[in-house]
């Protein structure tokens, strides 16, 4: 009976391995694939050589998985057929990588995954029409000589700031890097400990103290800081007092931190720079859009500070870029380290900050979308939605799909107010067919891919963030959904 039971396992394992073996022989060459009309059309894509890659890889996945799980009944068309269907579906998935256009139908205006603030329509004129080729980056049309990098940018931030001089780097952090390698290098910079914040996991204030080459000295606790904090752990290693705006969380309750003037003053009186990390970078007073405790660039000036960094594509609504303004001395000193002009902007980035910029001087924040969306009022947002609804249900009377109206919150976003939730009116997506998440997945990945968020078992869609003139291409989806 033993030997009946070996003889019996070795038929069915000789019998699987001509059927693997098989299988292996079955599965077609790169240059059979290659040749197939659906694949060679998909060279114009992608490129040769990348589709050559995806082709090998294909073939090398399915042998791997031969060997793993046998497909014993793999036949030579039908492991064409699947070669060909899996390389059109990482061609696909390579070719709607990296940076394109997206509607943004979180309600979240300040998307740091979605690129936070849209430019306007004047920053996006002055990047493809006055930037993208030849440009006076550095030169004087005036005069045929040099002319000065950022020249004009930084006229208009110590113009709307108060400042005696300014600077441009590529983003915040890098600006409190410079200006803690230049102000405290390898001395002590005294910082609140209640300020320590991180900001989207790659921002630590301790992380770029440390690589700065400055000493953090914590002073006070998480949610009280007084004044005499500061003034104890002053000394004569001490070089800088920084205080930090947490952007993106707020302490209530029993709290305590001086005003920023009485700082600038205990800094003054010991012959020591105060620099504020002011985080989004508002220009004007916001109070009336909710946002009431957002540092205003003027008044940190005003207040005392040396030395103030913030954001360019925040609340100032232009590209990613880390704006510096204060006193001429320390500006200068910046300007002079080896280390700025590896963090410098390129024409693109000052481009559309000019034009951004040029809209606050001239006091026209409608033409900022960020600004304009943040002051979207509740009952205008509510017309449209049920005006959109309307005309969804002309296009859904025979499908699945349904859309009512419910009300929500949008959000600032960007690790800005937290606090702040605007009312909204939200469209609640249902389809007959699909759950939430199929229709969500289906909108991420078209064409155009449109970003909303799932509560409840819908999809929630807020105009708010979505441009009117996007509206046309939004139905266009959400009507694809029901063919």
């Amino acid at each position: 009976m033993l030997r009946g039971q070996i003889e019996k396992s070795h038929l069915s394992m000789s019998n699987q391995a001509p059927s693997k073996e098989l299988s292996l022989r079955a599965i077609p060459s790169v240059d059979q694939l290659l040749r197939t009309e659906e694949v060679a059309s998909l060279g114009g894509l992608v490129g040769l050589r990348r589709l050559t890659t995806i082709a090998r890889e294909v073939t090398e996945e399915l042998r791997r998985e031969i060997h793993s799980k046998g497909l014993s009944q793999a036949t030579k068309d039908t492991l064409l057929k699947q070669a060909v269907e899996r390389i059109q579906s990482l061609c696909g998935r390579d070719a709607l990588s990296g940076v394109r256009r997206v509607i943004n139908a979180t309600g979240v205006i300040l998307h740091t995954n979605l690129g936070r603030a849209p430019l306007s329509a004047a920053a996006r004129l002055a990047v493809t029409q006055e930037a993208a080729g030849y440009c006076t980056l550095e030169y004087d049309s005036a005069t045929g000589s040099r002319g000065k990098r950022c020249g004009r940018v930084e006229e208009l931030l110590t113009q709307l700031t108060g400042a005696e001089a300014a600077l441009v780097v590529n983003n915040c952090a890098s600006a409190a890097l410079l200006i803690l390698t230049v102000l405290s290098g390898t001395g002590e910079t005294i910082v609140s400990r209640g300020e320590l914040v991180e900001i989207g996991g790659d921002f630590r204030v301790p992380e770029v103290m440390s690589n700065s080459g400055t000493s953090m000295v914590e002073v006070g606790s998480t949610n009280r800081t007084r004044l005499e904090d500061y003034k104890r752990a002053i000394n004569h290693d001490t070089r800088l007092i920084m205080r930090v705006h947490p952007s993106n969380y707020r302490i209530i309750g029993f709290t305590a931190a001086p005003d920023l003037s009485q700082l600038a003053s205990l800094a003054h009186e010991s012959n020591l720079p105060l620099y504020e990390d002011a985080g989004s970078g508002v220009l004007n007073d916001l109070s009336a859009l909710g946002l009431v405790d957002e540092p205003i660039i003027r008044e940190s000036i005003a207040a005392g500070a040396d030395v103030v960094s913030f954001s360019g594509d925040k609340l100032l609504g232009a590209t990613q870029a880390g704006l510096i303004v204060g006193s001429r001395a320390i500006v200068d000193r910046l300007r002079q380290h080896s280390l700025y002009r590896a963090l410098r902007v390129d024409k693109l980035c000052l481009a559309a900050l000019e034009a951004t910029l040029d809209a606050h001087r001239r006091g026209a924040i409608e033409e900022i979308p960020a600004l304009k969306v943040l002051a979207m009022p509740q009952a205008d947002i509510e017309k449209r939605a049920r005006h959109f609804v309307e005309r969804l249900a002309e296009f859904s009377d025979t499908g699945g799909l349904s859309a009512s109206l419910i009300a929500g919150e949008s959000a600032i976003g960007g690790g800005c107010g937290p606090n702040v939730h605007p009312p909204t009116t939200l469209v609640a997506l249902k389809h007959a067919q699909l759950k939430a998440d199929e229709i969500e997945r289906k909108l991420r990945t078209g064409s155009i891919p449109v970003i909303g968020r799932i509560a409840d078992d819908q999809l929630l869609l807020d105009l708010r963030t979505v441009d009117i003139d996007e509206e046309p291409t939004l139905l266009a989806v959400l009507q694809s959904l029901n063919n």
